[in-house]
């Protein structure tokens, strides 16, 4: 590369490898203190106010605290409720940590999201510790922990109760367990971050350890040992990594079945089958949801119309550019195409440098673990929710910050300058585009942004000239980078900001500014099956449920609708086939037998009311009494009203061999749209 002549008044250009980030920091300076305590108080203020508007946030997840909050067997295993009739779909780390907050504090929205506030700032702190160490430079670990703090989805799901902000902190444990084990060669960091991946498995199972690869590849570069020695250590936190989750597996195949919860999303109530099942390749090849697409098919007679198909939502397709389109864009890639820059910069300028190099070490940490999730994520053909990219949000921000800190390094040369210029064009522009999606929000904002990055990086690139860099001091280029950083970081700190104290309960909360409700026919009966769903339940069905006496108030299709009547009446309520429907329990002699010894009160089915705009011409659209024998075997799963023939009345009904066993032997009454049957009274013959 052809070396361009610096100011004298710049520091002097130094080896391109650069020293070795120092085996022991340096005291800190004043203001390094002083912004690592705003770093992390700053976080913790943000992430806490006002927290609770987020209410019980995902009721599945809620639910399964409160029923943790109650029974120490439901905490374990991370029942969905106390009674232990069904798990949660994912293992039960995020439940031990909020189930014991509300055990130690009393269950309510506040007690179980403040753990999860705080772990973000453990995470930001993480990050701020592994950056730091690396280079050897505060500043630089400062930056990655704000870019962490400001990245939309970690405000988005630091404040929401999924399991997701356990995993990733986890998982930013195991790289800074990493990092600290690649100074020299130690096996004990190496197995502590083996023991964080073990743990971060135990959150969500195969996601947690995607930045395994990462780890390993990094600590088999550039450890400073021998190479059979780094196969040794790296076995040694394999088998710390075994034993860490280990322990959980062998506990649910040791306890008997009979006296635990069934492991929802399992399809013999085995750990293993969830995990390489309905939580592993599954979701990759799109076949999470085993044989249910047809739990939501309108009953005979009618349709939804064409140009309304899709309504009811769906998880995306995969492809290249998954990551930068929709919500997942706005989520997490502002800073990704600067992050991805930043690992090519990185390599290019410490080619040179020797194997061992800390600051190399740390970016194959955080750019492959970018790189290798990022590739898992586009190539996932189903079952993939925005928010799970919050698992490269720490890799994003410690790329992105090595990435600043080595071209600030070299900035008197033309390849700092040059690389400055590139990442600093990459985040404006990228951020003008984020923003324009979303035009008549700020609108001033984007063209700010791009305007400052531009100017900036037109500057930067005019100072890797000599005629120009002759007439400019470090200062005057100093300056230029910092007004691009704080351009390229306004879009996501904007979405953050934003996001931080808007409301976000259900399945898939989002980023940003609240987004008005779409109309029409479609989104309109999406809000009347939610409803139900989400636990906006009729009053008089809630106390119907307070005053039973049995081990479980009622049994109703789905964890979702389970979860939201959990919540509303505090009482146990039986998830029929789980969170898809598609989980084989109970059977239906196995709920007759819940029934004759009295351990359930009520089934409860939703109806809806269809349009009549929906209907089929020509066809009369009745759904038949399910007493009476099917005339036409394969429709859709659908249970009837009270009345022989009742039109447009859906009930959507996963089990439906349990629907009409109910609907054959007792009498509903009907309680705003759900039909209620007393199980308790004596059953027709």
């Amino acid at each position: 590369m052809t070396t361009i002549s610096a100011d004298p008044a710049l520091p002097a250009a130094t080896d391109p490898a650069g020293p070795p980030a120092p085996d022991g920091l340096p005291p800190a300076r004043r203001w390094e203190q002083v912004g690592l305590a705003a770093l992390l108080i700053g976080t913790a203020v943000a992430y806490l106010w006002h927290i609770t508007v987020n209410g019980m946030g995902n009721n599945f997840y809620a639910a399964a605290t409160w029923a943790g909050s109650r029974d120490w067997k439901a905490l374990l295993f991370g029942s969905l409720d106390p009674g232990n009739f069904i798990t949660v779909d994912k293992p039960p780390v995020s439940q031990w940590v909020m189930g014991l907050s509300c055990q130690l504090f009393g269950f309510s929205s506040a007690t179980m999201l403040i753990p999860q506030a705080l772990m973000a700032v453990a995470a930001v702190a993480l990050t701020y510790a592994a950056v730091t160490r690396a280079t050897g430079s505060r500043g630089a670990g400062l930056l990655a922990g704000a870019v962490l703090a400001v990245t939309p989805v970690v405000a988005l799901m630091f404040r929401f109760n999924n399991p997701d902000a356990v995993m990733v902190l986890l998982m930013t444990a195991g790289a800074y367990c990493t990092i600290r084990a690649l100074k020299h060669a130690s096996p004990r960091w190496l197995m502590l971050a083996g023991v964080a991946l073990g743990f971060a498995f135990l959150a969500k199972m195969l996601e947690g350890l995607m930045v395994l690869p990462a780890l390993g590849i990094a600590y088999l570069v550039v450890a400073p040992t021998s190479l059979r020695n780094r196969l040794w250590h790296l076995a040694g936190a394999a088998v710390a990594l075994a034993v860490s989750s280990g322990w959980y597996v062998l506990l649910t195949i040791l306890w008997p079945a009979s006296s635990r919860p069934y492991l929802a999303g399992s399809t013999n109530n085995t750990f293993m089958d969830l995990v390489l099942g309905y939580n592993g390749f599954a979701r990759f090849l799109g076949q999470n949801h085993r044989g249910g697409g047809n739990r939501f098919e309108l009953p005979a007679g009618y349709a939804m119309p064409r140009d309304l198909g899709g309504g009811f939502g769906g998880f995306g397709g995969s492809g290249p550019w998954k990551l930068f389109t929709g919500e997942i864009g706005f989520e997490i890639s502002w800073l990704l195409p600067a992050a991805l820059l930043a690992f090519a910069v990185v390599l290019v300028s410490r080619w040179r440098a020797p194997r061992t190099d800390q600051i190399r070490g740390a970016a194959l940490v955080f750019g492959l673990w970018l790189i290798i999730d990022g590739i898992a994520f586009t190539a996932m053909k189903g079952g993939m929710h925005a928010y799970y990219t919050l698992a490269i949000g720490p890799a994003v921000a410690g790329m992105f910050a090595i990435g600043v800190h080595e071209v600030w390094r070299r900035r008197a040369e033309g390849f700092g300058r040059i690389g400055s210029a590139a990442m600093v064009l990459a985040t404006g522009v990228w951020s003008f585009v984020l923003l324009n999606r979303n035009a008549d929000w700020l609108p001033w904002l984007r063209w700010t942004l791009l305007a400052v990055a531009v100017l900036a990086a037109l500057g930067l690139l005019a100072t890797a000239f000599p005629a120009v860099s002759h007439r400019l001091r470090v200062r005057a280029i100093s300056v230029l980078v910092i007004a691009g950083l704080l351009a390229g970081l306004g879009g996501t700190t904007a979405y953050a900001a934003a996001t931080l104290p808007r409301e976000h309960t259900g399945g898939s909360p989002s980023v940003g500014p609240a987004k008005p409700e779409k109309p029409g026919p479609a989104n309109q009966m999406r809000r009347a099956v939610t409803a139900f769903l989400d636990g906006s339940t009729e009053p008089r069905v809630v106390e119907l449920l307070r005053n039973t006496n049995t081990t479980w108030s009622a049994a109703v299709d789905r964890s979702a609708t389970a979860a939201g009547l959990e919540l509303d009446s505090r009482t146990p309520v039986i998830a029929i086939g789980g969170f898809t429907s598609d989980d084989p329990v109970p059977t239906l002699p196995d709920f007759e037998r819940l029934v004759t010894t009295h351990q359930v009160t009520y089934y409860l089915a939703q109806e809806v009311q269809l349009p009549d705009s929906w209907k089929i011409p020509d066809q009369p659209g009745i759904i038949p009494d399910p007493a009476q024998p099917s005339t036409a075997p394969g429709q859709p799963s659908a249970t009837p009203a009270q009345s022989p023939a009742t039109p447009g009345l859906w009930r959507p009904s996963g089990n439906k061999e349990i629907a009409d066993w109910v609907a054959a032997h007792y009498t509903s009454i009907h309680i705003g749209n759900v039909a209620v049957y007393d199980l308790t009274t004596p059953a027709h013959p």
